[in-house]
């Protein structure tokens, strides 16, 4: 469970990312847009766990492995959005976030069962 202190630090990462991504994201990744879904920050506000989605990737992996190549650069211009609010720039560690992935398989897997043809429930005979 996450303290209040926390949730108030990751909303206020999640939304300088989102902007820093906005802006600058297509210079790390040309033609895909990045969205962040969600940040979970540790106890001492030292490491930000980023989770990402990307939009218009044909390969999300790789879409990551190339953000990941510039969290440096990433980190830096969040340093310098939150430098008033934090007394350290936290470590970023950055997640393909699969919740639409996981999402569209169940969409998939209702749509086939509801087009299956029903079975009758046969009553028990009674003895």
């Amino acid at each position: 469970m996450e303290s209040k202190r926390q949730q108030k630090f990751s909303g206020v990462i999640q939304k300088d990312l989102a902007e820093i991504f906005q802006r600058e994201g297509l210079n790390i990744l040309p033609n895909i847009m990045i969205t962040v879904t969600k940040v979970r920050i540790s106890p001492d506000l030292a490491v930000a766990r980023i989770y990402l989605s990307f939009f218009n990737s044909p390969n999300p992996a790789l879409s990551l492995n190339t953000v990941k190549l510039h969290a440096g650069e990433i980190r830096y211009k969040l340093g310098s959005r939150i430098k008033d609010q934090a007394r350290i720039v936290p470590q970023l560690d950055f997640f393909l976030d699969d919740t639409s992935d996981y999402v569209e398989k169940m969409d998939k897997i209702f749509d086939k069962i509801s087009k299956e043809p029903r079975q009758e429930e046969k009553p028990e005979s009674e003895e």
